[in-house]
Order: C-alpha cells, then structure tokens, then sequence
C-alpha cells in the first residue's frame, strides 16, 4: 500500500504524529512536523518537474535559515476557514485504497495542492518562505 514517508513512524517531542490527520504543506511538508519534506511528483506530468522544484525549494528554505541562525522550521495552519480535501484527486485504485491514510490538502494556499507546474513554480521559486511557517 502506498504509505506517506514509507511507512516510517515519525513523532514530535516524543509524541506519535499521525500523519493522516495533518495538512500537507506546499505538497512537502507536513503541519505542525518540523523539519521533515518529502517528494510526491506529479500525477498528470513529468514526475521529476515536481522534484525538482520541491529540492530547490527545500534548499532555499535551508540558506534562510541558516543566514539567520534557525534550525527548525514547522508549517503551522492558524486559518480556522480551511477545510479539509483529499490529497490527490486520482481515481485509480491504489491511490482511492491509501486515500485514509494520506496527509490531507487544504482548500487554499499553502495548504492546497494544485497539479500544475507553473503555480508551483512561481509558488515554490519565488513565493515566500514565511507563510505559514513557524521558525526557532
């Protein structure tokens, strides 16, 4: 079964983090997980243009914090109007089986997933390291 960050168990000040009821962040990051990104590519284009953007993204976001001395950055979602979607919008089975057990998406930005390269791009190349992200 196809299992958010392999299956591997994660927690946070020793607490089990469940990641089925987190958002994903960016299509990346997870709320309230600090420091942890992962790769999911594109169901309807090129998987690597995905990666690719999330690595560079992720390297931008590690030379901010390192010019300013952080060392843990955490998505936090303090919208209370964002709603809860699925992860992907994919019918086939294996996706439709994991669908539980996935991260969910927000209905806006950060939160949301788009499938579209360009407003990731433009979203993930130059759009903020700030929103909704908590550093320390």
């Amino acid at each position: 079964m196809l299992q958010p960050v392999g299956g591997a168990k994660l927690s946070v000040d020793g607490q089990p983090v469940d990641l089925s009821k987190r958002y994903i962040y960016k299509g990346m990051m997870y709320s309230d997980v600090p420091n942890l990104a992962s790769v999911f590519g594109y169901t309807n284009a090129s998987w690597t243009l995905k990666a690719d953007l999330v690595c560079e993204y992720v390297c931008r976001l590690l030379t901010y914090m390192d010019r300013r001395g952080y060392k843990v950055c955490t998505p936090t979602n303090s919208d209370p109007t964002l709603t809860e979607e699925p992860w992907v919008n994919f019918s086939s089975g294996y996706i439709q089986r994991a669908l539980a057990h996935q991260p969910k998406q927000g209905s806006k930005r950060p939160w949301k997933l788009y499938q579209n390269y360009i407003l990731d791009l433009l979203t993930l190349r130059w759009g903020s390291l700030r929103r909704a992200m908590q550093f320390s």
